[in-house]
């Protein structure tokens, strides 16, 4: 073959890309890794509750094994989040991983707001008609004389060192308050 008939030949091949040849090694090690992350948002999966684990996208497949697992004490239990570790090697867990943060997230605001309402509830019973005031600002629909006799009955009761069920009374007020407006 002559010079031009080889140039001819190269010209037409693809060209090949230098990247396309690299080969992308995994260690077993990081192979390991990945199953043992998979498997303990498996367990995270399993350790919700019926009414939160409807909230994240799951398979009919995965769904019964995390059902299976909730029900299930001891070995099996081992077992049966290794399997769930196992079907969520061939399932996207992005959208899982993304429900389940959204669901953390609104766990732990949950809890912000009850610390503050328990700050409020002190509030009311060392400030007394100052902290009443403050309350009826944040909550304008709240009803002041109720919140007045509760916060006298919780007093009476710290003094006599009774128990605090007044005390509670409140917070559950404040707590429907809370509710009320995020509605």
């Amino acid at each position: 073959m002559n010079k031009f008939d080889s140039e001819w030949l190269e010209d037409d091949l693809p060209k090949e890309d230098p990247q396309d040849d690299e080969i992308i090694w995994v260690s077993k090690s990081e192979i390991k890794r990945d199953a043992e992350a998979l498997k303990d948002l498996g367990a995270e999966l399993v350790e919700l509750g019926k009414n939160a684990l409807d909230r994240i996208p799951l398979g009919e497949d995965l769904r019964a094994a995390v059902d299976l697992a909730q029900r299930i004490k001891k070995e099996g239990r081992r077992r049966q989040l290794q399997l769930i570790g196992k079907m969520l090697r061939s399932t996207d867990v992005e959208p899982i991983q993304t429900a389940l943060d959204k669901l953390k997230n609104r766990h732990n605001q949950q809890i912000s707001l009850f610390h503050k309402l328990e700050h409020l509830r002190d509030r009311l019973l060392d400030d007394g008609d100052d902290a009443i005031t403050t309350v009826m600002d944040l909550y304008p629909h709240a009803d002041r004389q109720q919140l007045r006799s509760l916060v006298r009955q919780a007093q009476k009761e710290r003094s006599a060192k009774k128990p605090p069920k007044t005390y509670r009374q409140i917070f559950h007020y404040l707590r429907e308050l809370a509710e009320n407006i995020e509605d």
